[in-house]
């Protein structure tokens, strides 16, 4: 059992005892920072209150790109299962958000009916109304991929005002509020078409905030020569950094997620490098999913914090009896400069503060005479949650992490490529002639012993100064050459036999040709004289 205690007498008269980090959250969500948002009406102008299931399901993928990116068809290659509700074509086929979710049975759950179900994390979707929720399923199904995750994939975005305006939605709103919950989102391009829709460009700016969880992925690039897909991916990286207003670049990974041969197999190397690269980020989601919702509770209070300072600010400033309407115009124009005065006072960074547009937008259907003044408890509370119950709450993320065992998401397209001759570099590198029935050192051996013989031998061996004279022509760091000797010298005499000189010889070429070093040798490379002392 993992617990912490509280240790301000002040604070609390009885300790609290936590079993679970997703226990702790909620509980500290429920007592200490709900009461601060319901004061001061932080659910009309940001996002719903939080309930159980946010704490409780399990980590989940957004999907976001323009129509035909290949959103419906890597979900696809992922489950390697057709799931309820698919369609898959060149035009906008999915029309809907589908959340595909782990179940007994393969079914959908319409989106009125997912809304009421306390079990599912959607219930504050409710807000969007019909329009959203006639577009808004959950496609069921047992895959063992979705019992450890779930993916949401979405409508492809449109070009065109028209297209836009008949969604009966707000969009980018809906996304705004999937992105505050899920623990991955995904855009996917399609590199034959790099243009970056009017209703796309809004999409990503509404992810602002959440770049931390945003990775891109450049699909169906094998559909296009080399020198072209350098061109596509440097236009595809100058057009996110217009857009994405952060001075790190965002990972992009290049590939071609379905099941159909490479059309161009020129670059395939580098697929499946950034294949591997994606799924090790997505395997990593069910291990950090913990550490992320108390990442995402951290920035809720932030802003919470901010929300109270602005209302109780605009309150303050408001006449008694007469003049409200003026003052309310004059308070919502002149917002810029209260953020400045709540930066200056509270020591508040920037960053923190809502977006001011948006911000002065809700102001101006609100009654300011109904805003509450600044109740410093309810600030302190929360000042307090975060300065000690969040540092006691990461201890016990920390435990449960030890105490589980490595959590990761398995089945699919994650099993592919796990083990066996087409996981990712075997027969490459460290790892050539490992099915050969010959040592794979042996080829270049008598090369190697022909230096070995000019390095003035006694009984057989080489000393490490003669050893190091001939291994530092190769350029390499000491650091990767002192790592080399330690996995040659099989014996750990201090001393390289011809054997272990080739050996040390073969793993400088295998630095060289751009493979990492193994931790440990691998067994098809021990010598063969050397077989013995390691078993």
């Amino acid at each position: 059992m993992f617990s912490w205690l509280g240790t301000d007498d002040r604070r609390r008269k009885d300790p609290e005892v936590f079993q679970t980090v997703s226990e702790g959250l909620k509980k500290l969500y429920k007592t200490k920072l709900l009461p601060l948002e319901e004061h001061y009406k932080f659910h009309e102008f940001h996002s719903p209150a939080l309930e159980d299931a946010d704490f409780d399901n399990k980590p989940m993928v957004l999907l976001v790109g323009q129509y035909s990116t290949g959103k419906t068809t890597f979900i696809r290659y992922l489950l390697e299962q057709d799931f309820p509700g698919m369609r898959i074509g060149p035009e906008p086929t999915t029309d809907s958000f589908i959340a595909v979710m782990q179940g007994d049975v393969e079914g959908i759950i319409p989106g009125n009916a997912l809304v009421v179900d306390p079990k599912k994390p959607f219930r504050k979707l409710n807000a969007f109304g019909n329009a959203f929720l006639n577009r808004f399923v959950c496609a069921q199904l047992p895959n063992p991929v979705l019992e450890s995750i779930s993916v949401i994939d979405t409508p492809g975005i449109l070009s065109g005002e028209k297209q836009r305006i008949s969604r009966g939605y707000d969009f980018a709103a809906v996304l705004e509020w999937f992105a505050e919950r899920v623990d991955r989102i995904i855009l996917l391009f399609d590199a034959h078409k790099l243009d970056i829709s009017d209703e796309f460009s809004e999409v990503i700016k509404a992810l602002k905030n959440h770049e931390d969880k945003m990775r891109v992925v450049l699909n169906k690039a094998d559909q296009i020569e080399t020198q072209q897909l350098m061109r596509v991916y440097g236009a595809l990286m100058w057009s996110l950094g217009k857009i994405v207003n952060t001075p790190e670049v965002i990972r992009v990974y290049i590939g071609s997620f379905w099941s159909h041969p490479l059309l161009i197999p020129d670059n395939r190397k580098l697929f499946e490098a950034e294949e591997q690269d994606l799924f090790r980020d997505i395997q990593s989601l069910p291990r950090n999913a913990a550490l992320r919702k108390l990442n995402d509770l951290i920035k809720r209070a932030r802003l919470a914090k901010v929300h109270a300072y602005i209302i109780s600010s605009l309150k303050k400033e408001m006449p008694s009896v007469f003049g409200k309407d003026n003052k309310k115009k004059e308070l919502v124009n002149n917002l810029g400069e209260i953020y400045a005065r709540i930066e200056r006072e509270h020591q508040i960074s920037p960053g923190d503060f809502p977006n001011l547009r948006k911000m002065q937008d809700q102001l101006q259907a609100q009654d300011f005479s109904k805003f509450q003044p600044l109740k410093s408890k309810l600030l302190e509370t929360v000042e307090d949650m975060l300065a000690n119950d969040i540092a006691q709450l990461m201890v016990l993320v920390r435990q449960e992490e030890s105490q589980r065992p490595t959590q990761m998401v398995k089945g699919g397209a994650f099993e592919g490529t796990l083990h066996g001759p087409f996981g990712h570099g075997y027969g490459e590198g460290a790892g050539e002639g490992i099915d050969d029935a010959e040592w794979v050192v042996a080829r270049d051996k008598p090369m190697y012993d022909e230096i070995f013989y000019t390095l003035s031998p006694v009984d057989g061996k080489i000393t490490g100064a003669n050893a190091k004279k001939e291994m530092v022509r190769s350029k390499l760091p000491n650091t990767v050459l002192g790592k080399i000797w330690k996995l040659a010298d099989i014996d750990k005499d201090g001393m390289l036999d011809d054997e272990e000189f080739a050996l040390a010889n073969h793993l400088i070429k295998v630095k060289l040709e751009g493979h990492e070093l193994p931790n440990e040798l691998p067994s098809h490379l021990l010598p063969p004289s050397k077989r013995k002392i390691t078993e």
